[in-house]
């Protein structure tokens, strides 16, 4: 039978003893969340993102936010190191799936938390690609869908950017092509190569010429910045699990929901309404897709974050962003 044990940071694991990746594979997995105001009836569900963590994810649950009154559940998605991931299953499989995500979070909160509908699902980045997967693929369980930078379908521009960062930490010495675990080190070098190879691309050319790196986070120069945030960011992670989860991202399309593959009738067949919040200097994921995207959904909303900020404005890098979105989630949902 399925489990749960508690951690003292809050969060929960909830152990499925035999589940099916996509890939065919079946293994005992475990899933990790976090549960917020309980009580409450209208439920919504928020997914981590990539280099997130349960407790480093906006959950919008402060007094008087957009889920104030909502039974929020913040769920490590498959891959990030806290949920079943390649540093913590045993034969995880090589390659992971948003549909596998979807099918375990789904799991979790109809078996074992007792979920029969979610008022919202909210994500931002690879969270807001699990919000299109979760709304195409439980399309009478979801009423409200939040989609904050990013989208249906991974661009051609978002997968090529992916491939920097990858190839810095897969051709650093200490990766010791993936037997870095079998020679007990762990590739510091290659972690801090990803970090800096994903830096520039976080914010914006806007946010650089504003030297927000100075006015707003306190740094003198731009490699102070770089060598006290991104070259850390991804020290903690194990290479594997950052490595799944960018494959992941960069295989994302909403359009494998369906057999027929096709990205554009998987979004109008979607019935919940949709918020979609692209950030106006995001590298990662164009307005131009989301207002394609919004043209094909049946109930789509747009909604952009203007800000310099880049990418990094839709995970609460801003506080004045954090606050323009909350606002806006609360009169989305009503």
């Amino acid at each position: 039978m399925p489990s749960s044990s508690y951690d003292p940071t809050g969060i929960q694991y909830y152990s499925i003893p035999s589940f099916t990746f996509i890939s065919g594979a079946t293994i005992p997995i475990k899933v990790a969340y976090r549960s917020y105001n309980p009580s409450y009836t209208k439920a919504a569900c928020i997914p981590t993102c990539y280099g997130g963590k349960i407790n480093t994810t906006l959950a919008f649950t402060t007094p008087n936010s957009a889920l104030s009154t909502h039974h929020v559940i913040v769920i490590a998605m498959l891959g990030n190191g806290e949920s079943a991931s390649p540093s913590n299953t045993p034969d995880f499989p090589k390659t992971l799936d948003y549909r596998d995500c979807i099918h375990a979070q789904y799991e979790l909160l109809t078996k074992h938390l007792g979920v029969t509908e979610l008022d919202a699902v909210i994500g931002f980045s690879m969270a807001g690609q699990q919000a299109y997967y979760w709304a195409s693929m439980y399309p009478s369980f979801v009423k409200h869908a939040v989609v904050i930078c990013g989208s249906a379908r991974t661009s051609g521009h978002n997968y090529a950017f992916l491939e920097g960062p990858k190839a810095a930490l897969l051709n650093s010495a200490d990766y010791a092509d993936g037997e870095y675990g079998a020679k007990g080190i762990k590739p510091l070098r290659g972690l801090r190569a990803f970090g800096r190879a994903y830096c520039a691309w976080l914010t914006s050319g806007a946010w650089y010429r504003e030297r927000q790196w100075e006015k707003s986070l306190g740094f003198a120069s731009v490699e102070t910045y770089i060598a006290n945030t991104m070259e850390k960011a991804f020290e903690e992670w194990d290479a594997e699990d950052v490595l799944i989860l960018a494959r992941m991202w960069q295989a994302g399309d909403v359009g494998l929901t369906r057999e027929d593959g096709s990205y554009e009738k998987a979004l109008e067949g979607i019935e919940a309404r949709v918020l979609v919040m692209p950030g106006r200097t995001d590298q990662y994921f164009a307005v131009a897709d989301s207002e394609v995207e919004v043209g094909l959904l049946r109930k789509g909303e747009l909604a952009v974050i203007e800000s310099v900020w880049g990418h990094a404005a839709g995970g609460g890098a801003s506080e004045v962003d954090a606050k323009w979105m909350d606002e806006r989630i609360g009169a989305f949902l009503g």
